[in-house]
């Protein structure tokens, strides 16, 4: 289930820095093979334990069998058992892990060795655990066996985003919220009408809102600020690999990379502004999102699949209105609000409700943030948001051969151009529309719901079928 409220969820939650080429199928899984592994070294800690004989299975369900191949799930959490982290351990490393495994077939956990062969004991499941059906499309079943039978089991959920959950060995439901973690904000909120309401009756800014409430939670602005700088930092590292990187993507499509060559005639005058359109947001979007699709460091923005959209946007502001590294920082608190209430209020998992979860939340996101960087106001940032939900409704998770290249990486592009085109309009306008932002996420949440099975990261329909 989702959090209890948006307010609960902070800007270093929405941006993670990990590696590609899938929040939900790499980040998400690789996280969750972490906190088992933690798992086994608390339980083989216990007196009495014997050392003999262990071994390990893990079970992969739903999207995370469909497509988890081409997402690169097997090598991620391999990673994770060995007790690699997607944001500090370097991508070649992580990519290193499976090989390894592979070949010696053995996990160090503690002063216990557990036998894992990647290649059988991996299992690719299908849409129903047993008889009963999933507690979520990515769902993940880990078991420490000794002598065959199981002695300690977990089942966990990837909800997008690199999100993960666990779920209840009793009712099979993914487990509530800790009440314990929950705090009293001093300005709360859980819908966009909310946070309008409360930064108007307050007069603080958005990013102030945020702010105040992340140090009720812990976090002292200069924390908050130095994780929002590394997003930066990540987002920059992230685009200029990308312009200088040629050849083809990995997983068999045979994708050719097009950042390099498309950037290269930016600089040479070779494609001027056509109608005052501008190429940098496309070329700086797939730049990112090519990198992700070879397994590189990306921000989860909010999800790897969208992992470009907001970089790119960000980028493009900077270099044409000399933005501050606070103006961006200030920007990416306010895009994550409107992260946290999708997550909260619709959803942000591709395989949940399609390709609107994740490329029009990011959407959405950075044509709030930019808003906000740009000077405009909440009730301006609140339209940015929804003309960028509004307008990806509907939209389709079919990617081909389950790789998160096409139509992933144009997607990306697209969805910059469209972000920066709703940052223009609400900005041209007073803040009034029709359809607020809380309709939209309803409509996209019932839109994913009514979303056939094979349109959502199952590379089983639409353009997945070539």
């Amino acid at each position: 289930m989702n959090p209890t409220r948006a307010d609960q969820i902070g800007p270093l939650e929405m941006f993670k820095i990990g590696v590609g080429p899938s929040s939900s199928h790499t980040v998400g899984p690789m996280l969750a093979a972490l906190r088992f592994r933690d798992e086994m070294l608390e339980f083989l800690a216990k007196k009495g334990t014997e050392k003999e004989n262990l071994s390990l299975t893990v079970e992969l369900f739903g999207s995370l069998s469909a497509t988890g191949r081409g997402h690169m799930t097997d090598g991620a959490i391999s990673a994770g058992l060995t007790g690699l982290h997607p944001k500090t351990a370097d991508p070649d490393e992580i990519w290193q892990a499976i090989p390894k495994l592979k070949k010696e077939k053995l996990i160090h956990v503690g002063d216990r060795v557990v036998v894992f062969d990647p290649d059988n004991d991996l299992k690719w499941g299908g849409f129903t655990m047993g008889d009963k059906p999933l507690p979520h499309p990515n769902t993940i079943r880990f078991s420490l066996l000794r002598k065959d039978k199981p002695v300690l089991s977990t089942v966990m959920v990837s909800i997008g985003g690199g999100f993960i959950e666990s779920v209840d060995p009793d009712t099979g439901m993914r487990r509530a919220p800790d009440l314990a973690s929950i705090k009293q904000l001093p300005y709360p909120y859980d819908s966009a009408a909310e946070f309008i309401e409360v930064c108007e009756k307050s007069s603080l800014t958005p990013w102030q809102i945020v702010i105040e409430n992340q140090k009720a939670k812990g976090i002292s602005e200069e924390e908050l600020r130095k994780g929002l700088n590394d997003v930066l930092k990540t987002f920059d590292a992230c685009i200029e690999r990308g312009l200088k990187a040629d050849g083809i993507l990995p997983g068999g499509l045979k994708v050719r990379r097009r950042a390099k060559e498309l950037y290269k005639q930016l600089k040479q005058g070779k494609r001027k502004p056509a109608l005052g359109g501008d190429l940098r947001p496309s070329v700086y979007a797939m730049a990112v999102n090519e990198e992700n699709a070879a397994g590189g460091r990306v921000v989860t923005a909010p999800t790897n699949g969208s992992s470009g959209l907001i970089p790119a946007v960000w980028r493009t502001l900077k270099e044409t209105n000399k933005l501050s590294k606070k103006t961006m920082e200030n920007g990416l608190i306010v895009a994550s609000v409107i992260g946290a209430l999708v997550k909260t209020h619709a959803s942000i998992s591709g395989a949940e409700v399609g390709c609107q979860g994740e490329v029009g939340t990011s959407c959405a996101m950075a044509a709030a943030g930019a808003v906000a960087m740009l000077g405009g106001s909440v009730r301006q940032m609140e339209q940015a948001a929804e003309i960028g939900i509004e307008h990806h409704l509907g939209m389709t998770c079919d990617p081909i051969q389950g790789l998160v290249q096409i139509p992933c990486i144009e997607r990306n592009a697209m969805g910059a151009v469209k972000a920066l085109n709703a940052v223009y309009l609400s900005l041209a306008s007073d803040g009034r529309h029709i359809v607020s932002l809380d309709k939209a996420l309803a409509v996209m949440k019932q839109t994913g719901l009514d979303m056939n099975q094979q349109y959502k990261e199952t590379a089983t329909g639409g353009l997945a079928l070539g």
